[in-house]
């Protein structure tokens, strides 16, 4: 049995109910899987006695509109402090959460620490490309950058992909609002030549409108702009399905002509759907750290258990250290 994953059972607009929800979905899908749930003593009560499940409590808990370090300092017995906590101790392997990304951050880089040469760490997603799935970062971490911090968070993606998704030689492109290397903000440019001139595997520059296509499986950029593509991609999504579900239902003789393909419509929602990725590592922290959506279903949570429990398993740390050094 591996070292347990650390649940923020507090963390998410529907928690405790989908935290539960999703902690006994990843139980019933992996074995290997042990949890220990961090949360309020009367929210934790459902699990208490489960194979594979210790409690722990805690007092406290950090809204979504609270101030991030502020919050964290004032709030010492919180899920989200106690959860990273159990990391930098040793109890736990990992820890999960979809409550506040701004606490989760600043509790893992000031509660467990940054990995030693890391300037910043960064928050990647996956994202279901068309015929891979692409590492997306940072969305949201450091809003404002430098381009040295893009080589580290490429690296840092690269050991990522290696790690949990078995690419040997990860692409790395920059996202830009054009494909020439002369294209884009002076930002943008410098970023280019640092990339082409000291990341392995770097292959340009990719735009907005490509994400998915482009032959790539990282994609690194600044957490303002990495947090809106991400944020414009998501609600395009959800729009698209939502207006194709509309118009197909619209009428009896469209639901009849449309019915054979509902099959092939429901698998292309489910690759499509963010829950299967279930959540953000924050790389460059020593101890594996997953954000989940705070909108996150009990798919969702149930994804980023494995998400952790993937990249514990894999030794993600230590390699992301290990690429760093060889820089």
């Amino acid at each position: 049995m591996e070292y347990p994953i650390a649940v923020d059972v507090m963390g998410g607009d529907y928690a405790p109910a989908h935290v539960i929800e999703g902690i006994k979905l990843a139980l019933a899908e992996d074995d290997e899987i042990s949890v220990i749930a961090v949360g309020l003593p009367d929210a934790i009560t459902p699990l208490e006695g489960m194979d594979r499940v210790a409690c722990v409590g805690a007092s406290e808990v950090i809204g979504m509109d609270e101030h991030p370090a502020q919050a964290i300092r004032a709030k010492k017995d919180s899920s989200i402090v106690v959860g990273c906590r159990l990391v930098k101790a040793g109890d736990a392997g990992a820890f999960f959460s979809a409550g506040s990304t701004g606490a989760v951050m600043a509790a893992a880089t000031l509660g467990i620490g940054r990995i030693r040469s890391v300037t910043r760490p960064v928050l990647a997603t996956v994202l279901p490309g068309v015929d891979k799935p692409v590492i997306l970062g940072d969305i949201g971490a450091n809003a404002d950058c430098k381009p040295t911090y893009l080589v580290q968070f490429a690296e840092m993606m690269k050991a990522y992909a290696t790690a949990v998704f078995d690419v040997t030689e990860p692409v790395v492109r920059l996202l830009n609002i054009g494909e020439e290397d002369t294209k884009g903000s002076a930002f943008a440019q410098e970023c280019h030549t640092l990339l082409a001139g000291t990341v392995e595997g770097f292959a340009g520059n990719v735009e907005g409108k490509q994400i998915l296509t482009a032959d790539a499986d990282v994609i690194v950029t600044d957490g303002f702009t990495g947090n809106v593509a991400l944020k414009t991609l998501e609600g395009a999504s959800s729009v698209v399905f939502s207006q194709i579900k509309a118009t197909l239902s619209s009428t009896v003789m469209a639901k009849v002509l449309i019915a054979p393909l509902v099959g092939k419509l429901r698998k292309l929602k489910d690759r499509m759907d963010p829950d299967q990725f279930g959540g953000a590592p924050l790389l460059g922290v020593k101890g594996v750290v997953v954000i989940g959506h705070g909108s996150s279903s009990p798919t969702a949570i149930a994804a980023g258990i494995r998400v952790a429990a993937r990249a514990l398993r894999n030794d993600l740390t230590n390699k992301i250290a290990a690429s760093l050094s060889e820089e």
